[in-house]
């Protein structure tokens, strides 16, 4: 409403003048045009979430695009062959490509990385320091949502799906359906991470609070979540509903199933003595997260190479 207020009054302002006005935010607003005055909000919102998918999707376009292709397509052809018969070893040959690739492939990933971090860098701090809404949508650095999409991590991600681009390669010798393989296994390998992985790489916390009336919550028929424990900067891991005994409510009080707002809803839980569970990861916890799986994806990607460098020795003809 204040935005709207303020949109109005710039543009009662400005009507019949010859001026431009350019009103910059990161939250999303309305075009307005009054007379020959102009007022313009750009959305940061939209450039805050797309460089986000950008920065998951080079990866994957790497391994497809580099690193399936570049001994699949060499063996299709038989050129391979030229190179071992010059006295190259099928080792060094193997190592030369993924190396020179792969060192590029490092070097692009890290810097998109490095661009939308920065570029994103306020809004991570203003949501860390509470000056997010649940009307942008944004959501700490620390939340599975954004997190493959800062720091280091996405170079991991672009190492490894480039050497199991040329594990495929390798293995299928045939570009298309190794380009096909390394996407489906890419994602295969990425989604179990957020999901069961990552919340266990570095030691998280747990704190029971009582429901009150300051305190934000989503609260459904049968189950409430989402409790605000005053800490806007941290990826909550799970939560559970204790009853008065301090044992998870295998369901709520029933004064609960009766109300008809919230507040008859909060005061149904604190009368009853219900208490939230919350488990999270704490800000603090961001690099942690970050250097133990990129650590995980490095050390995946050199066993494919290793994997790569003996079936070319034994294999490969």
């Amino acid at each position: 409403m204040a935005r709207r207020e303020f949109l109005d009054d710039v543009t009662e302002a400005i009507a019949g003048r010859e001026m431009t006005v350019l009103l910059s935010s990161h939250l999303a607003g309305l075009h307005a045009t009054a007379g020959r005055g102009i007022v313009s909000q750009l959305t940061g919102t939209a450039l805050y979430f797309v460089g986000g998918v950008t920065v998951l999707l080079v990866p994957a376009l790497i391994g497809m695009f580099w690193g399936a292709p570049l001994v699949a397509r060499e063996l299709e052809s038989g050129t391979h062959r030229l190179a071992w018969n010059q006295g190259v070893t099928r080792t060094r040959w193997l190592l030369t490509k993924i190396g020179l690739t792969g060192l590029t492939t490092a070097a692009a990933s890290g810097l998109i990385s490095l661009a939308v971090t920065w570029w994103s860098g306020p809004v991570d701090r203003a949501v860390a320091a509470g000056g997010s809404d649940n009307t942008d949508n944004f959501v700490p650095r620390i939340d599975p949502t954004i997190f493959s999409a800062r720091g280091i991590v996405p170079l991991g991600y672009a190492v490894f799906a480039f050497v199991l681009g040329v594990t495929f390669g390798v293995l299928i010798r045939r570009t298309l359906p190794a380009m096909a393989a390394t996407l489906a296994t890419y994602i295969a390998v990425l989604l179990p991470m957020p999901l069961w992985i990552r919340a266990h790489l570095a030691p998280s916390t747990t704190v029971t609070v009582p429901f009150t009336h300051d305190r934000a919550a989503n609260y459904f028929l049968d189950s409430v979540s989402h409790v605000d424990i005053g800490r806007p900067d941290i990826w909550t891991v799970a939560e559970r509903t204790l009853d008065a005994t301090g044992h998870p409510a295998q369901s709520l009080p029933p004064a609960y199933a009766d109300c008809d707002s919230i507040k008859a809803c909060v005061d149904a839980l604190a009368d009853a003595g219900y208490r939230q569970r919350v488990t999270y990861q704490a800000a603090d916890s961001f690099w942690t997260l970050q250097w133990a799986e990129t650590g995980i994806f490095l050390g995946l990607a050199v066993a494919l190479a290793a994997l790569c460098a003996r079936w070319t020795r034994h294999r490969l003809d």
